[in-house]
């Protein structure tokens, strides 16, 4: 059967892009060039489904330079689904918002919002190609401005903050490593998995222990910084204060 050809807006409604998408995956890569008759650009079934592959993947939350490693199989499919079940966190349906958008939500100027995505401590979320911010931010942020009505400096908490996420992002960097070492490797080196039960492993495992850590995270904070609360005030507190204090829980 003779192959069937596409012009560029062909295969673009085909693939359900625009004409601007399909020839800026073609300057990066993602599709093979066209073949050419004079100066119409042609393209058949492979193009297409290369296309459709892109988006599929762009819907996990991928970024195009993880995808045209995918498409150029510098990652197996264990992998694949591991990046994609980490990329798809939150509601997959929830519009995501700018910094304008969620300085409208929360109120907070967006000056100030800026200054925190500088400091690092506020990290946009990719889901299918874009990046921004969720309801989860906009109630982390109301949070920090809970602080700031009590009274609490502005620049001390910001360095309190810098000083935490250096902290985390170390605990996360060896967190990840433990993954690597101890479910990740062991499971893509068993010989009796196949690479579709290597990838459903590894999804489940992330899932798994993705809310168990972040629990335990939580909860530890949370008790350290009640029991340096209390030891405070049994030091210096008086009598209503340590009373008060004995009545907080986590």
């Amino acid at each position: 059967m003779e192959s069937v050809e596409l012009r560029v807006e062909e295969l673009a409604a085909a693939a359900g892009v625009r004409v601007d998408t399909v020839r800026y995956y073609q300057a990066k890569g993602l599709l093979p060039p066209p073949r050419r008759a004079g100066r119409v650009a042609l393209y058949d079934e492979r193009h297409l489904e290369r296309l459709r592959r892109v988006k599929a993947l762009q819907a996990k939350g991928l970024s195009l330079a993880v995808i045209q490693r995918v498409l150029d199989g510098g990652l197996d499919p264990a992998d694949e689904a591991l990046l994609g079940a980490v990329s798809d966190r939150g509601a997959p349906d929830e519009t995501l918002m700018d910094l304008e958008d969620l300085a409208r939500r929360t109120g907070i100027p967006e000056a100030l919002l800026q200054a925190v995505v500088a400091e690092g401590l506020l990290v946009p979320v990719r889901r299918a190609g874009q990046s921004g911010y969720t309801e989860q931010d906009a109630s982390a942020a109301r949070a920090g401005l809970t602080l700031l009505s009590f009274g609490l400096p502005l620049s001390e908490l910001l360095g309190l903050a810098g000083r935490h996420h250096e902290h985390v992002v170390e605990l996360c960097e060896r967190a990840v490593a433990l993954f690597d070492e101890h479910v990740r490797t062991p499971l893509r080196a068993d010989p009796s998995l196949s690479p579709e039960e290597q990838a459903s492993r590894l999804v489940a495992a992330f899932e798994a222990l993705l809310p168990a850590v972040t629990t335990l995270v939580a909860h530890h904070f949370a008790r350290v910084l009640l029991d340096r609360a209390t030891r405070h005030l049994e030091a210096v507190g008086s009598a209503p204060e340590r009373a008060a204090a004995g009545r907080v829980r986590p």
